[in-house]
Order: structure tokens, then C-alpha cells, then sequence
């Protein structure tokens, strides 16, 4: 086995690379890229022994593994951490309690917010800053146009 492997290092190294980049995918999920940089580094230099232009000597594949790896690391590292800095655009979740139609029973105005009860639950209510209206009379139908925690934002409707 060891003659073997001494006869072809080109393959060694070729399979020692694809080796650690599915530990890497595997085992890890990409949360350790070390691996994944190690392992396109033995590619490399498999590679380079496969087609001749490097000596299938186990000086010049430690070598070229090392210096391969660092090189790939240094030019992956920006690219790969910018990809995972990058923010998802925030996204209001949806609620099924949007385009909902009542009635207010008090006066609600931008600075005075009304209340609603509501599947047993007291609602502060508030005036959408959209809606273009700076006072709602007792008596108004309205509809909910956003929710958060506990607030129906409404405009006339």
C-alpha cells in the first residue's frame, strides 16, 4: 500500500483533498472552512503533479499543499466573508388580522391612542402614519392596515 501510494502521489493528494472537502461538507456544514481551504489546496497540488508540473516527491507536495492552502486562503477569505456578512432584507411578517374591519368606540387621535377588544385581548389602537388623518371619531368603521405586539395600527375604511 505505502509503494503504491509512493508510486502515485498525484492521487493521493487528489483524494486526501476530495477526502477533507466532503468532511468538510459532511461533518461540518461549511461552519469550518479550514478543511475546505486544506482540501482545494491538495487538489492543487495533485493536480499540478498529475500534468507534470511538479515532481511527484513527497518535499515538493508537502510544500506545494502549504503554501497552495495559504494562497487559496487568502484570496477565498474576503469573498466568502463578505457572502456571509450579507444581511437578508427585513421582511414584516404577514398577519392574517391585517384589512380587518371594526368599529372604534372612542375617539383616537395621533397623540391619544383608542383600544379594541379582539378575540379577548385589548388592542391598543393607533392612527397608520399613512393614513393622512389626524383623528378618528367614536362611531368610525375602520380597518387594520399593520399589527405588532398588541397594537392595531388602522386607517379610515
Amino acid at each position: 500500500m505505502i509503494e503504491y501510494i509512493q508510486s502515485n502521489q498525484s492521487g493521493f493528494w487528489i483524494a486526501a483533498g476530495f477526502i477533507m472537502l466532503a468532511a468538510e461538507v459532511l461533518l461540518f456544514g461549511f461552519t469550518t472552512i479550514i478543511l475546505m481551504f486544506a482540501g482545494l489546496g491538495a487538489l492543487l497540488t495533485g493536480l499540478l503533479m498529475m500534468f507534470g508540473v511538479l515532481p511527484e516527491t513527497w518535499i515538493a507536495g508537502t510544500a506545494c499543499f502549504g503554501i497552495s492552502t495559504g494562497i487559496i486562503s487568502t484570496l477565498l477569505w474576503k469573498p466568502l466573508k463578505s457572502m456571509q456578512d450579507k444581511r437578508t432584507p427585513s421582511r414584516k411578517p404577514s398577519s392574517d388580522l391585517i384589512g380587518h374591519e371594526f368599529v372604534v368606540q372612542q375617539n383616537v387621535t395621533t397623540l391619544q391612542p383608542g383600544t379594541y377588544r379582539y378575540s379577548g385581548v385589548d388592542w391598543r389602537v393607533e392612527i397608520d402614519a399613512e393614513a393622512g388623518v389626524d383623528t378618528l371619531e367614536a362611531g368610525q368603521r375602520v380597518t387594520v392596515s399593520s399589527v405588532d405586539a398588541g397594537v392595531f395600527r388602522v386607517r379610515p375604511g
